[in-house]
């Protein structure tokens, strides 16, 4: 995942001050940190509701990147049935783009999960590795046979806080995030969310009590499949060298959010959110404090840190900082 200039390395300001590059070192944490937690939310839903571990979570990420390029870029939607702004016409494009994934994610989920219901954990998810492979290689092939590009509106602009440089992508990856968990935190309070909330905790009993669990298991995977396109959209963004849709990687896209999700808890909403957001923190900061002792920890080094700090915590905490913790007779 190359998208937002987000791969962790060395802030270099030429004449900055070490308050103006640790600010600037700090919107990059922060925006890495909010695209995790954008693709740990959605991986949280699902498991949260289904139990199942979704591994296609990153495919599903590259797929509504290259779906956001053809709704807005080759079929210029809704740009040519309306007026107005063109930032207008992206988001609405955006939200298009979101719904053809998540319709994606409802059909994955009819068609290969719920046959599996009550089949074997590990049966489940390797399945959703097998999505993963395959529509990774269906959207690789569509983006790299002709480059793609997102047509973003604020492109590589940046604005100024004291002497460090901000590009505007930072921030709007920041408020997809807090958007994003807004509108989980009051989706629960609805009444389906409700009885999603009940589903997670014993599908039994709530199908006992009249609750749609297929409709449930629907929504959920729908609602993972809309935030993995909102999560690759905003990785597909400048600043970087090469920008365009190729550069979300599916499957190391999820595997670089996996330890947000396993440090938060896999199916903590809040966890989701703070878990993202230490892991980007970490994994920024070390690429950029760091740096001086590439010669021992090695060039790399700073990809490694999140999964250390995930070791650790899983130690102290073993289900996440606010996993639900298991209660097993023996």
């Amino acid at each position: 995942m190359t998208g937002l200039g987000l791969q962790p390395g060395v802030v270099a300001l030429a004449g900055a001050s070490g308050l103006d590059i640790f600010v600037q070192t700090l919107a990059k944490a922060l925006a890495l940190g909010s695209l995790y937690a954008l693709l740990a939310l959605g991986f949280v839903l699902i498991y949260k509701t289904t139990q199942t571990l979704n591994f296609s979570q990153g495919a599903l990420a590259l797929t509504g990147t290259w779906f956001m390029s053809m709704v807005f870029i080759d079929w210029d939607i809704p740009g040519r049935f309306m007026g107005g702004p063109t930032w207008v016409h992206w988001f609405m494009a955006l939200l298009v783009a979101v719904a053809v994934t998540a319709g994606l994610g409802m059909v994955i989920e009819r068609l290969a999960i719920r046959p599996m219901i009550g089949e074997p954990l590990f049966s489940m998810a390797m399945i959703t590795l097998a999505l993963e492979v395959v529509l990774r290689t269906v959207s690789f092939d569509a983006v790299y046979i002709e480059a793609r590009i997102l047509g973003i509106p604020w492109g590589a602009r940046t604005f100024m806080i004291g002497g460090a440089w901000i590009p505007w992508s930072y921030v709007a990856a920041l408020l997809a995030a807090l958007v994003a968990f807004a509108g989980t935190w009051m989706f629960f309070k609805t009444r389906q969310g409700i009885a999603m909330r009940a589903t997670s905790f014993d599908q039994e009993a709530a199908m006992a009590q009249g609750i749609n669990v297929h409709r449930a298991f629907a929504i959920a995977w729908a609602s993972g499949a809309g935030l993995a396109a909102v999560a690759g959209v905003f990785a597909s963004m400048p600043p970087w060298p090469a920008a365009g849709v190729a550069s979300v990687d599916g499957a190391f896209f999820v595997f670089r959010a996996l330890p947000a999700v396993i440090l938060g808890g896999l199916d903590s909403v809040v966890g989701a959110l703070l878990g993202g957001l230490i892991i980007g923190l970490v994994e920024i900061m070390a690429g950029q404090y760091l740096s001086s002792y590439t010669n021992v920890l090695g060039v790399g080094y700073q990809v490694v840190v999140p999964y250390l700090v995930m070791l650790l915590g899983l130690l102290v905490r073993p289900y996440g900082l606010f996993g639900t913790k298991e209660i097993r007779r023996v």
